[in-house]
């Protein structure tokens, strides 16, 4: 059985049965179409802001509850890994565009943008990756070069997700060529602006109902107004962000392989082999008990993350200890636990074999493996 988890209180408790409802009734009917279609419609996000899933982050004189708790962003990821939803973005929103336009925004900005996210009429992406340059932003080759009151964007950028749902996307950019990192920028490019064209979507190997696309920029004209921060400070803006980024893809990998276990653990008691249940194998309880013991572990080490995170006290390297260690088990229990269907586990109708699909980029995006372990080498002196 899951140990209590004390860091929730009856509140985000009752905003779990909330969230939990909408995705029975709004998320879930809808799914399989989503993954047939490669997008999701876009009305969820408006029936997903009314339930204040989408946008609670944010002041309320901007429509939002002004709950700053990252509690509730752990609730919204948690419950969508354990019920198998991928395609709406709404950790996205929450975890990462909500932050950065209440952090970063003007008073007018914050208007303009955050209102259409409160009321889910709009959504929007960020655009870090290019096709040349992924964990390795200062390797960006985006540029916008000033031209009078507006800034001129060329560039592709690759890998970004909700690229089609949005309406306006932060895209990261190169605004002096000669400062390394500290010439970064971030600025929003909204729907329409000439020059701004959304490429194909992307064919991935997991996460089907989640658009991914391409976006290009030539000679877009970006008003000056839309710089999101201070000019030559991205680099430190994208910093700052990235603990909950990485520590949001933690909590989803540690919902989403407690939920494989306990599905599998049920299957290895109905399974029968030899006239017993497969369970019962020694090999078999071996890496049942070591499955249980290992994500245990994990969600103690998540869930001291999120206290930390909710009193400020959450670093980068505790950060990227937690997105590399458990997303490397969640692929593990995947894969271990698809070896205990045997051949079941292979066939696409079974979700053991879609989760064998989804879960393997969550080692890859917001930093790889690698990169996490560079920023935790880095810290240690070596």
């Amino acid at each position: 059985m899951p140990r209590p988890r004390p860091l929730f209180t009856t509140e985000h408790e009752q905003f779990r049965d909330l969230v939990r409802e909408f995705i029975a009734r709004e998320v879930l009917p809808h799914h399989e179409r989503w993954e047939q279609e490669g997008r999701v419609d876009r009305e969820v996000y408006t029936a997903a802001a009314k339930r204040g899933i989408v946008g609670f982050y944010v002041d309320p004189e901007y429509g939002g509850l002004g709950l700053t708790d990252f509690r509730y962003n752990a609730i919204v990821a948690e419950e969508m890994a354990r019920a198998r939803v991928h395609g709406p973005a709404f950790t996205l929103l929450n975890d990462v565009i909500a932050p950065y336009l209440m952090r970063l925004g003007t008073d007018e900005q914050k208007r303009r943008w955050l209102s259409g996210l409160t009321s889910g009429e709009l959504t929007f992406a960020i655009a870090m990756s290019e096709p040349g340059a992924g964990s390795d932003l200062n390797g960006i080759r985006t540029t916008a070069r000033r031209d009078g009151d507006d800034w001129i964007l060329d560039g592709q950028k690759t890998f970004i997700s909700n690229g089609l749902n949005s309406e306006a996307v932060i895209v990261v950019a190169r605004t002096d060529p000669q400062a390394g990192h500290h010439g970064i920028s971030l600025m929003m490019v909204e729907d329409g602006m000439p020059g701004f064209e959304r490429g194909r979507k992307l064919d991935k190997l997991g996460l089907p109902a989640q658009d991914t696309a391409e976006l290009s920029f030539s000679g877009v004209r970006v008003p000056a107004g839309n710089l999101l921060g201070q000019e030559g400070r991205g680099f430190i803006h994208l910093m700052e962000n990235l603990p909950s980024e990485r520590l949001s893809i933690a909590v989803s990998a540690a919902a989403g392989a407690r939920r494989v276990f306990e599905e599998t653990l049920d299957y290895t008691k109905t399974r029968t082999a030899f006239g017993r249940p497969i369970g019962s194998f020694q090999a078999n309880r071996f890496t049942l008990a070591e499955m249980a013991t290992e994500i245990d572990i994990a969600q103690a080490y998540v869930d001291d993350c999120l206290v930390r995170m909710v009193d400020g006290t959450l670093s980068a390297v505790d950060a990227a200890k937690a997105k590399w260690w458990v997303t490397e088990l969640a692929k593990r229990v995947v894969d271990q636990c698809l070896q205990l269907h045997g051949g079941y586990g292979y066939m696409l109708e079974y979700p053991i074999a879609r989760d064998y699909r989804n879960v393997r980029i969550q080692t890859i995006f917001g930093g790889t493996t690698e990169i996490m372990k560079e920023i935790i080498g880095r810290d240690l002196g070596v």
